[in-house]
C-alpha cells in the first residue's frame, strides 16, 4: 500500500496520508508524489478543489523523516529539503481551493503541506507544534512566513519554545481558518464532492472552541516575546512571576541555544518577506545547519538513542556566537532555491 493515496471523489481531488506506522512522516517519495498530483489536478477541469486528510486517527503528519536525514549525515541530503520547500511554495500558490482536514498531531513537515493552503480545518484532536529547536534544527517548511503572521507574538513563542497548541489555540492565533470536530469530516468531504461551495460547507459546521492559552497568557506572550533579542526574552521570562513564563522558560532552556537564536532571527526576517523569499532563506539556513553538530546530536538524543540528553554546542545561551548565527542566512553562491513555473 502506498504511503500517500490519491483519488477523485466527485469534483474533489482527495489526498490521504497513509504512512500510519510512522505517523505519516514525509519521505522524499511522498513529496514527489504529492507535487506531481497537484500539477495534474490543477490542470484538470473536473477537479474543483483538493482535500488533504490522514488515514491515522493519531496523527495528521508528525513531520519529515528526520531520522533518514540523520542517517545520511556523511553527505547531507539537501535534495529532500529542496523538493519539500518547492512543494510548500506550490501549495501556497495553488490556484484551486486546497483544504486540509487536520485531525491529530501536525508538526514540522506536516505543517508545511497543510497550513499554507487556502483552508485549514482543525479538529478537537489537533496538536500543533513546530518543535525543531529541540533537535538542533529550526522551524522550516514555511515557518518563517507562517509564524510571524500569527496573532501578536504567539509565533515567536512557538518558534523558540516548541510549544504545543490545541484546536482553540490554532483558531485564536490565526493558524486555522476553521475549527470543526472530526465527526464532521466525512460530511465535509461528501458535500464538497457534490459540488457545494467550500465556504458554505465549512462556515456552517465551524465552532469557536475555548483555547487553552488564556487572554492573560496571550498578553504576557506579546509583552515578553516582543523582545529584541534572545537575551532580552530570556531575561523577561526570568523576571516574570507568572507560572506561564516559568513554564515557557523551562521549555526554551532545554532547546539548542544556537537553534533558538536562529529561530528568532528567521521569524523577525520573515515578517517582511514574501513566501518565496522566506523559502529561499530557509534553504540557506538548512544548507548550513546540516553542517552543524547540534542537529545530529539532537536527533541522536531524541530519535536514535532516545536518552533525552543532548550535548549542545554551546550549552549556554550566553555563549552563542552572533556571527555564527548570521552566517546561516548568507546567500548561497551557486545553489539558491529556485521554483518551477506554474
Amino acid at each position: 500500500m502506498s504511503d500517500i493515496l490519491f483519488e477523485q471523489r466527485g469534483c474533489v481531488g482527495l489526498v490521504t496520508l497513509n504512512r500510519v506506522k510512522a505517523l505519516n512522516a514525509l519521505t522524499l517519495d511522498m513529496v514527489h508524489a504529492l507535487d506531481t498530483q497537484l500539477d495534474l489536478w490543477r490542470d484538470d477541469d473536473t477537479i474543483s478543489c483538493v482535500v488533504l486528510v490522514s488515514a491515522s486517527e493519531k496523527a495528521f503528519c508528525a513531520g519529515g523523516d528526520i531520522r533518514k536525514v540523520w542517517e545520511g549525515r556523511a553527505n547531507p541530503p539537501l535534495d529532500f529539503f529542496w523538493h519539500e520547500y518547492r512543494l510548500n511554495n506550490a501549495i501556497h500558490h495553488y490556484s484551486k481551493p486546497y483544504i486540509s482536514l487536520i485531525n491529530g498531531i501536525v508538526m514540522g513537515g506536516g505543517v508545511g503541506i497543510s497550513m499554507h493552503g487556502r483552508y485549514v480545518v482543525v479538529s478537537e484532536n489537533t496538536t500543533f507544534a513546530m518543535p525543531e529547536v529541540g533537535i538542533g534544527f529550526f522551524p522550516d517548511v514555511g515557518g518563517s512566513y507562517l509564524l510571524p503572521r500569527m496573532k501578536g507574538q504567539s509565533g515567536t513563542y512557538c518558534a523558540m519554545s516548541g510549544a504545543r497548541l490545541k484546536q482553540g489555540d490554532c483558531l485564536k492565533f490565526g493558524l486555522a481558518t476553521h475549527a470543526i470536530n472530526a465527526e464532521n469530516f466525512d460530511a465535509i468531504l461528501s458535500r464538497l464532492s457534490d459540488g457545494e461551495p467550500v465556504d458554505d460547507v465549512l462556515n456552517e459546521l465551524a465552532l469557536i472552541p475555548e483555547p487553552t492559552v488564556t487572554d492573560e497568557e496571550s498578553l504576557l506572550i506579546d509583552s515578553i516575546f516582543g523582545g529584541a533579542t534572545v537575551a532580552d526574552i530570556l531575561s523577561a521570562l526570568r523576571e516574570s512571576t507568572h507560572p506561564f513564563a516559568a513554564k515557557a522558560l523551562a521549555q526554551i532552556e532545554t532547546k539548542s541555544p544556537t537553534s533558538v537564536y536562529i529561530a528568532l532571527a528567521e521569524v523577525r526576517r520573515g515578517a517582511s518577506l514574501d513566501f518565496e523569499d522566506c523559502m529561499r532563506m530557509e534553504f540557506r539556513i538548512v544548507s548550513r545547519i546540516l553542517q552543524d553538530d547540534d542537529f545530529y546530536e539532537g536527533v541522536r538524543a531524541t530519535l536514535v538513542d532516545k536518552d533525552g540528553a543532548p550535548n549542545w554546542n554551546p550549552k549556554d545561551f550566553a555563549l552563542v556566537n552572533a556571527d555564527r548565527v548570521e552566517a546561516h542566512f548568507a546567500p548561497l553562491q551557486d545553489s539558491e532555491l529556485t521554483f518551477k513555473s506554474s
